[in-house]
Parts: structure tokens; sequence; C-alpha cells
């Protein structure tokens, strides 16, 4: 089970919807070897107006339970209504894969529409991880008044 803290993160969920990639080995990039196409993941979010949701939790977990490098995190396509912010956090994890506890740096991304927006927002997040892998989140935000926020 995942938890994060931080300061700049005031309010963030207690399990984690990340995805943890040790990707190629930088000496495999290093060598010149073509990398694969970026892998395209799509996402679906339920939000309320004018609230901070989390849309991702970015992380980089070695096999030794230590961190990696953190990925590069790029809007390519900006939401139509809303904005996206990411923050620095902490993920806090027990019995992962092989590791009975660890702490490691982490990225959150939060989405948040305006007061008066009602709808679906569709954003784009490129994510490049330190050996060469890359994957594009198409991330479609659907705003409701009727809607909880999800928990990641």
């Amino acid at each position: 089970m995942f938890s994060l803290a931080s300061d700049a993160v005031s309010k963030t969920a207690a399990a984690l919807a990340a995805l943890v990639v040790v990707g190629w080995s930088t000496a495999a990039s290093a060598q010149g070897l073509v990398q694969p196409p970026a892998k395209v993941v799509e996402r679906t979010f339920k939000a309320l107006p004018n609230k901070d949701t989390q849309i991702g939790v970015y992380i980089n977990v070695l096999p030794d339970c230590t961190s990696g490098p953190l990925p590069t995190i790029r809007l390519t396509s900006l939401p139509g209504n809303g904005t996206v912010v990411v923050k620095n956090a902490k993920a806090k994890a027990t019995n992962y894969k092989a590791c009975l506890a660890l702490e490691v740096p982490a990225y959150v991304a939060f989405y948040k529409s305006p007061p008066d927006f009602l709808g679906q927002d569709v954003l784009t997040i490129e994510v490049k991880y330190a050996g060469g892998r890359t994957e594009l989140q198409k991330i479609t935000v659907d705003v409701n008044t009727a809607a909880p926020q999800q928990k990641i």
C-alpha cells in the first residue's frame, strides 16, 4: 500500500495508481539501441468542479528498493478548460514487490476545472523515463457535480 506526504501536497490519496518503470537500461540507450515507440495509455477520472483531482503519480523504484531518477513529465496537449499542475511528494509503501518498506520521491499530477465547468476535459501527458522509455497518457476528466472524486 502506498501513501503520499509533502508540504506542497495537502490532500493525497492513500493508494497509488502509478506506473513504476525501470525501463531499458541506460547502458542500452548509450549503445545506440533503437528505443521502442511511445506506449499510449488512456485513463479516465471523475472530478468535481474547482477541486484538485489527482490524475497521476510517477515514481521509479529500483530492484534494490531505492529510487531511480524520476521521469520527465511534459503536458503535450492542454486541457480545454482546466489546469494541470505537478507537485513533488514522497511515496511510502510496504510489501511492494520485494520491498518490505520503502520511501521514495514522487511527482503527483493534479487537474482542476473552473468553478462553472461541467463536462469532459481531455489532456495528454508525456512521461519519459531515464532508460529511454516514453509513455503518452491520454487522460479524460469527467467533471460533474454528482461525481465524487476518485481516489488513486
